[in-house]
């Protein structure tokens, strides 16, 4: 599977921020926001990204990213020339993706759920990956019976359900002949909720419903709740980590042939 990770678009709830820098690159506590999309590719075994950004931006995101190397994966970049929606942005890593089945996440989501298991036991159809909102009318909005999506809308003004589809989409190697055949929507892009339509009306589009908080850190308030949670995290894992430690130092002392490695 490859991944694409698409950063584009012109972030203008957060200006004057993203007048100097895209918004991927923002900080969230102790890391830029990119950072947490690119651990769910990673921790996933996704080792080829696409990164899809515009051209006023591309070199910032290229000169922090780099090869890759330091990720232990490889970035490949591709510009965005206008803001044309997600499934655009997706259809220009075709050449990248060659066939096989794509990761396409979104770089100012914020996940705190692994679901490496799922993304890598992906085989075929669509994927996606839901969580409730309470402004559910700014997102595409699903339904489900079970784990089977039954109908997905893209900002509807009377939502059927307060599931979000969130920035992380799973489609197989057919998502690209969809793409070229889609038209620009009202709003002028080519929408993802029509990509994955066409796998529901074909019934192979499935749901895995987020346990943790997400985010669309795509204003400051929702930027500043990412912080905030991305702090509790990070003390919880240490605290997690500090507890093990301090177990097994009574193990050892309890039992001397405990081993110390």
């Amino acid at each position: 599977m490859k991944g694409v990770l698409i950063c584009g678009g012109y972030g203008t709830r957060l200006r004057p921020l993203t007048e100097i820098t895209n918004k991927s690159l923002l900080p969230v506590y102790d890391k830029p926001l990119i950072h947490f999309p690119l651990e769910v590719l990673l921790k996933a075994g996704i080792r080829e990204v696409a990164v899809i950004t515009g051209p006023e931006h591309m070199d910032q995101i290229a000169s922090y990213l780099g090869s890759g190397s330091r990720f232990g994966c490889e970035f490949s970049f591709k510009v965005q020339e206008k803001p044309g929606g997600i499934a655009q942005a997706l259809g220009l890593a075709e050449e990248l993706v060659d066939g096989d089945k794509v990761c396409a996440i979104l770089g100012d989501n914020v996940y705190f759920d692994d679901f490496s298991d799922v993304i890598q036991n992906f085989e075929k159809g669509g994927h996606l990956f839901v969580k409730e909102v309470p402004d559910a009318e700014r997102f595409g909005v699903v339904t489900l019976e079970g784990d089977v999506v039954t109908s997905i809308e893209e900002k509807p003004k009377k939502p059927k359900s307060n599931l979000a589809a969130t920035g992380c989409y799973l489609y197989d190697e057919r998502c690209f002949d969809i793409i070229r055949g889609l038209r620009p929507s009202a709003r002028g892009e080519i929408e993802i909720t029509d990509v994955s339509a066409w796998y529901m009306e074909n019934d192979v589009l499935h749901a895995t419903h987020l346990k943790e908080e997400w985010i669309d850190a795509g204003t400051f308030e929702s930027l500043f709740r990412a912080a905030e949670l991305a702090r509790k995290h990070l003390h919880k894992d240490a605290d997690v980590q500090n507890i093990k430690k301090k177990t097994k130092r009574t193990l050892i002392a309890d039992n001397p042939s405990v081993s110390r490695t």
